[in-house]
């Protein structure tokens, strides 16, 4: 059968959605992963699943490479061309490759990158949707994120506590991801207003995840690149 000539980027990991059968191919086609993860984990996380892509292509035709998060900007843009070129490369050669980012690849993913270097070139790509960091976790935590009138806004790791104690006095829920980039603020939110709710999630979708909503714990803790907090006050 013929390989379609076409790079998908999707999410990982996260259960409840169905990229893995929307990208199965033929049998006797290959699927090529590139994921940001090592290949032991990346083996790990698929085989967890029983279609038949994850054993197929769990690490014997996978060409996993690994992404960094918080590294210099000069080494993440060099890890993110390894990604383009590899996957460029497989493509010329009628591959059907898949390029992996957690959550979804078009919501505060660095996979943009790549992406925007692909479109260049004139190579289609297939956007297939996934599950954002904190719709995942309003799920875990069993929270209505936002309801009816009410406002949502996603913060991406940078903030203080003035700029919370604004957006809640417009009745507005607050979302904040990448919290390592200001754990101090959102420790002194806290301690300025218990009043609020804190829902801390961290490693959300993994066998790591986690979910607290004691303000004096989360107050504590030093928070990892993989977290994100959602607040919202007692009137809404």
């Amino acid at each position: 059968a013929n390989v379609p000539r076409h790079i998908c980027i999707s999410r990982s990991r996260r259960t409840g959605t169905d990229y893995r059968k929307r990208l199965e191919s033929p049998a006797d086609s290959r699927l090529y992963i590139l994921s940001r993860d090592t290949g032991q984990r990346w083996k790990q996380s698929f085989t967890r699943s029983r279609h038949p892509i994850a054993t197929r292509h769990s690490g014997k035709h996978g060409a996993p490479l690994s992404t960094p998060h918080e590294q210099t900007a000069r080494k993440a843009l060099s890890a993110y061309d390894e990604v383009y070129m590899e996957s460029s490369t497989l493509r010329q050669q009628g591959k059907k490759v898949c390029i992996v980012a957690e959550g979804d690849a078009g919501f505060y993913s660095s996979i943009h990158y790549v992406y925007d270097k692909l479109q260049a070139d004139g190579i289609p790509v297939k956007h297939i949707p996934g599950i954002p960091a904190f719709i995942a976790a309003g799920a875990l935590g069993r929270l209505h994120v936002a309801s009816q009138e009410e406002r949502l806004t996603v913060i991406p790791g940078i903030t203080t506590t003035e700029e919370i104690e604004k957006l809640t006095s417009e009745n507005s829920a607050v979302v904040i991801m990448k919290l390592s980039r200001c754990t101090d603020e959102i420790h002194r939110c806290i301690r300025l207003h218990p009043e609020y709710r804190y829902h801390y999630f961290e490693n959300v979708g993994t066998p790591e995840e986690k979910y607290i909503n004691d303000s004096k714990r989360i107050a504590t803790i030093r928070f990892p690149y993989f977290s994100l907090l959602i607040i919202r006050t007692e009137t809404f």
